[in-house]
């Protein structure tokens, strides 16, 4: 085990290592970062920022050199310097387990062999490949297998001649070809499993998306008990199988028939999890220190039904957005990313609201949305 003041380390300069930063340092752990942003809202606040490329060896030898363990925030940093890392130190999770998700072809060939249902695909590596692809796959969404986050290399196709374009627009990269499903939501599970594989789950938080980016997350999710006992074996089976040791995030879709899909998955603490930080017993980050370190993992319990809403760089259009509203509220929790400018479809922070029930929660969080973004206000679900 490794305990306070050693050096950890974090691959990835962003909000996820921000909070993994903050919650590190409250329980007695220093930081160094590695990313290439001078700005990044990690390397703000941590003990070390490392300014240069994840594949820089240097950078990585002195980031091997000076931590007793090094984790991400990110499933795109390269696998590769993951394993290179731990032939020198202590490495959560390991480079083998985050390449799955790096690529959507193999993520999904690992959910068929876990014996979990995926939407029908069909793997798109070439031209021909596209031309012979199921037209029950239609309408659908071609998917870059590599690369997309938050709806970013993703076109809804209708025809094989807008799946050709896309797949031209996308450089003919290697693709999915998805068929579109009918939701009746979208859930996730974050899953956190230690280094002698202890696994354990936090509730099971129900998704609502904007333009390909989360939206709104509701705590605990609106879904039949047996629905969400399905999503949280799923996703430590997930965790299980891929020897996976830190905190991981499944999404799943929940078809308009009751039927549980695996979607994806994250290799890191997820933006549905945010909510870990202000009702539950244990955060999600704190839980990712707790793995990377091979201590026992704290408790998942919901302390209280919460929503959490994501702010966007829309939301400074006007200036900086009047926050009195949300301090005055004594339900409404403040996370900002301390981000230097704000650009639309940005994550600049995101907002939490507690409440004696999850109805009274949302509809609380959603009326301060409209007050604080007009143009981004949402019908209550």
């Amino acid at each position: 085990m490794i305990f306070p003041n050693a050096m950890l380390g974090m691959l990835g300069g962003g909000q996820l290592g921000r909070m993994f930063t903050l919650a590190a340092h409250s329980m007695g752990y220093r930081v160094t970062v590695l990313d290439p942003d001078p700005l990044s809202p990690a390397g703000a606040v941590a003990d070390v920022h490392l300014k240069a490329a994840y594949q820089d060896r240097e950078a990585l030898q002195l980031l091997a050199d000076s931590c007793a363990a090094v984790t991400t925030e990110f499933e795109n940093v390269p696998a590769e310097s993951l394993r290179w890392l731990a032939n020198h130190c202590i490495v959560r999770p390991a480079g083998d387990a985050v390449a799955v998700a790096q690529d959507r072809i193999r993520e999904k060939a690992f959910f068929r062999a876990c014996g979990l249902g995926v939407a029908p695909y069909a793997v798109i590596e070439t031209a021909a490949d596209l031309a012979q692809a199921d037209a029950a796959l239609l309408p659908g969404i071609l998917k870059r297998a590599r690369f997309g986050y938050d709806g970013k290399g993703q076109a809804s196709v209708a025809s094989m001649g807008e799946a050709s374009a896309a797949f031209v627009t996308f450089g003919s990269d290697a693709c999915v070809l998805e068929r579109r499903i009918d939701l009746a939501c979208e859930v996730s599970v974050v899953v956190a499993r230690g280094a002698q594989g202890a696994t354990c789950v936090f509730p099971v938080a129900e998704n609502q998306h904007r333009h390909g980016i989360l939206d709104v997350c509701i705590v605990p999710a609106r879904i039949a008990p047996a629905l969400a006992t399905e999503a949280e074996r799923a996703a430590m089976l997930i965790a299980t199988r891929l020897n996976y040791v830190g905190v991981l995030a499944v999404e799943f879709f929940v078809t308009g028939g009751g039927e549980l899909l695996v979607n994806e998955i994250a290799p890191r603490p997820h933006n549905s999890g945010h909510y870990t930080i202000d009702a539950c017993a244990t955060s999600q980050y704190e839980q990712q220190a707790r793995a990377l370190c091979g201590l026992a993992l704290g408790d998942t319990l919901l302390l209280t039904p919460v929503v959490m809403v994501n702010l966007l760089g829309e939301a400074w259009a006007g200036g900086v957005p009047d926050w009195r509203m949300l301090f005055d509220n004594p339900r409404a929790k403040l996370h900002l990313y301390g981000k230097h400018e704000a650009r639309p479809g940005r994550k600049m922070g995101h907002y939490t609201v507690l409440g004696g029930t999850v109805e009274a929660a949302l509809a609380e969080a959603l009326a301060l949305r409209a007050a604080l973004c007009p143009a981004f206000a949402l019908a209550a679900a």
